[in-house]
C-alpha cells in the first residue's frame, strides 16, 4: 500500500487574518444595530443581521481550524479535519435561516412601509462597505481552497453587496421618498445570500457524501490506471474528499504475472499525483492472470 499527504495548509496565517477581520466585524455591527433602530431602516438592521452571521462564521471557522489541526488519533484515523466543511455546511444553513426571515420581513414593509431616515442609512451603509471591504480583503488573504475559509469570505462579501444595495435604497428614499426601496434592497440581499447557501451546501455536501473531487472523476481516474502497461485490472475503486485539499484514493489493482507490485504501485501512485493531484493513495496490488485491462466496482 501507498500513502501520500499533501493537505498542509498556512494554519496560524489564516487564524490571524481572520481574528482581525473578526475583531473589525464585531465593533462595526454593534454601531450599526443601534443606528437601525434609530432610523427605522430594515435594510440596515438585517445588514445588521448578516453581519452578525458573519462574525459568527468567522468564529466557528477559527474554532473549526482548531479542530482540524488535532493530530490523527485512537479511532479518529483522519483526525478532526472534517470540522471544517462542518462548519461552512453550517454557514450556508445560517444562510437559509437569515433568508426566511428577510424576505418575510421585507414582505410585510412592502405592504405597510414604514419612515425611514435616510441619511442615517446611508451614511451607515457607505461604513459599512468600507468596514466590509477591508474583511474581505484580509479573509482574502487566507487559504480560501478551504471550503471553510471560503464559506466566511463568501458571508464577507455577500455583506458588502448588501451595504451597496442598502446605499442605493438608502438614496432613493432620500430623494423620491419612496420608502419601499428599503424593502427592496432587504430582498436584494436576500437573493445574494440564498446564492451562496446554495454554493456552501452545494460543495459542503459533496464532501460529506463523499463525492470523488470535481477533477478527478472516477471513471477517468480508473481508465488512467488501466493505462498502465502491467496493470491488468482496477477493482472496487473509491474516490472522495476528506476535507477541503485532501482528495482521497483507494483500489484493488491487478498486475500481469511477472510485474514488479512494488514498481506498479509507486508508479501509480506518481500518476495520480500529478494527473489528478490525488497525494493520499491506498492501492491494493496482487498479481492477475490477463492481458486486457477491466475496471470493476468504481466508486465516487
Amino acid at each position: 500500500m501507498g500513502h501520500g499527504h499533501g493537505h498542509g495548509h498556512s494554519a496560524g496565517s489564516n487564524r490571524r487574518l481572520l481574528t482581525a477581520a473578526l475583531v473589525l466585524l464585531v465593533v462595526f455591527m454593534a454601531a450599526e444595530v443601534v443606528v437601525g433602530v434609530v432610523a427605522n431602516s430594515i435594510a440596515l438592521i438585517s445588514d445588521a443581521g448578516h453581519m452578525l452571521t458573519d462574525a459568527a462564521s468567522i468564529a466557528l471557522a477559527l474554532f473549526a481550524m482548531r479542530l482540524a489541526a488535532r493530530p490523527a488519533s485512537g479511532a479518529y484515523t483522519f483526525g478532526w479535519k472534517r470540522a471544517e466543511i462542518l462548519s461552512a455546511a453550517a454557514n450556508g444553513l445560517t444562510f437559509v435561516l437569515l433568508v426566511a426571515y428577510f424576505v418575510y420581513e421585507a414582505v410585510r414593509r412592502l405592504i405597510e412601509p414604514p419612515q425611514v431616515a435616510a441619511p442615517l442609512v446611508v451614511g451607515t451603509a457607505l461604513t459599512g462597505i468600507a468596514v466590509n471591504a477591508v474583511a474581505s480583503w484580509l479573509i482574502s488573504r487566507a487559504d480560501r481552497t478551504s471550503l471553510n475559509v471560503e464559506g466566511a469570505f463568501q458571508h464577507i462579501l455577500n455583506d458588502m453587496y448588501a451595504f451597496i444595495a442598502t446605499v442605493v435604497a438608502g438614496v432613493v428614499v432620500w430623494v423620491t421618498g419612496w420608502s419601499r426601496a428599503d424593502a427592496v434592497a432587504a430582498l436584494v440581499v436576500a437573493a445574494l445570500m440564498a446564492k451562496a447557501a446554495y454554493g456552501l451546501l452545494r460543495e459542503a455536501g459533496r464532501v460529506l457524501f463523499e463525492a470523488a473531487p470535481s477533477g478527478a472523476p472516477p471513471a477517468e481516474v480508473g481508465a488512467a490506471i488501466c493505462g498502465h502497461p502491467d496493470v491488468t485490472g482496477v477493482e472496487d475503486l473509491h474516490v472522495w474528499t476528506v476535507t477541503s485539499g485532501f482528495p482521497a484514493l483507494s483500489a484493488h489493482v491487478s498486475v500481469r504475472p511477472g510485474g514488479d507490485c512494488h514498481r506498479v504501485r509507486r508508479e501509480l501512485a506518481e500518476l495520480l499525483h500529478e494527473r489528478f493531484q490525488i497525494d493520499h493513495t491506498t492501492l491494493q496490488v496482487d498479481h492477475v492472470p490477463g492481458t486486457t485491462c477491466r475496471i470493476a466496482g468504481a466508486r465516487p
